[in-house]
């Protein structure tokens, strides 16, 4: 259970203070109509949603100001960019899908998978990715057995099939 799971935050929330970092890491000031094309939404919807934020202690907000995220709402954004990652990682790395398709399928469930399967999933991927002593012959494996049309299975497994 992560430090973050009282909170009760909603997806939409959860977007907007991921919103806040990225435009913040990409402008250096964050404002209204920036959330707004961001997220592509009404600026009413800012207003609201920043409002519901500033009183949960998550952003600093004042109407027609800037917005920057407090302490606690710029690490949960740092939590939810880091769930997006891995997922976004994992349906490319691992699975071999389309990029657009693992982003958008990464933001989706960003949100609704427990933080003890998204870790999981880093640490997976971790391994795949740095172990010394990993062999992903199979990892590559998959990557040609997904690429593979026809069905037919890759030639490696072909000769071993042979063999027995």
């Amino acid at each position: 259970m992560s430090e973050f799971d009282n909170m009760n935050l909603t997806e939409s929330q959860e977007d907007y203070l991921e919103a806040i970092f990225s435009i913040d890491e990409k402008l250096g000031v964050v404002r209204s109509k920036d959330l707004a094309k961001e997220l592509k939404v009404k600026s009413s919807s800012v207003t609201q949603a920043l409002q519901l934020l500033d009183s949960k202690d998550l952003v600093n907000y004042q109407r027609y100001g800037k917005i920057s995220l407090t302490d606690i709402g710029k690490e949960i954004a740092k939590d939810v960019i880091r769930r997006h990652k891995a997922l976004r990682m994992f349906f490319t790395d691992i699975l071999k899908t389309d990029s657009a398709l693992a982003d958008s399928v990464a933001c989706k469930m960003e949100h609704a998978m427990p933080r003890e399967i998204v870790d999981r999933l880093v640490l997976f991927i971790e391994y795949t990715n740095r172990c010394k002593n990993n062999n992903s012959e199979w990892l590559n494996g998959f990557g040609f057995y997904c690429k593979d049309e026809s069905g037919d299975i890759c030639p490696k497994c072909e000769q071993e099939k042979l063999r027995r």
